[in-house]
């Protein structure tokens, strides 16, 4: 990715990485992970879900019918694991180019 990525989609990223996950399970975990940060709304997720299996991020893992509805499971594809680490260090590199500039700023405790 050559521009910075949307915070949902950082996180919907992010809920994929340890297992593959149905749509609630990915609004759970993505607010969870986030401290209650994101609350991703279905519409939205199933859009963004769309859209980055178009982009080549996520993939379908498998379809299941629990008490008679369809379930749906995406996981994250190689290029999406390499998406997310880009984006990690750029948020990395962010961080540390500010905390410096305070540090160096302001008297008393260091920033992280």
């Amino acid at each position: 990715m050559s521009r910075a990525m949307r915070e949902p989609t950082f996180w919907i990223l992010t809920a994929l990485v340890d297992q593959p996950r149905h749509g609630y399970g990915v609004i759970q975990t993505a607010e969870a992970l986030s401290e209650g940060q994101v609350r991703l709304q279905a519409g939205t997720l199933y859009a963004a879900l769309d859209r980055l299996a178009a982009q080549g991020l996520v993939a379908i893992d498998r379809e299941e019918t629990v008490e008679g509805r369809p379930r749906r499971y995406y996981r994250l594809t190689d290029d999406g694991a390499a998406a997310l680490a880009e984006e990690t260090a750029r948020l990395a590199r962010n961080v540390r180019t500010a905390s410096r500039l305070l540090n160096a700023s302001r008297p008393g405790p260091a920033f992280a």
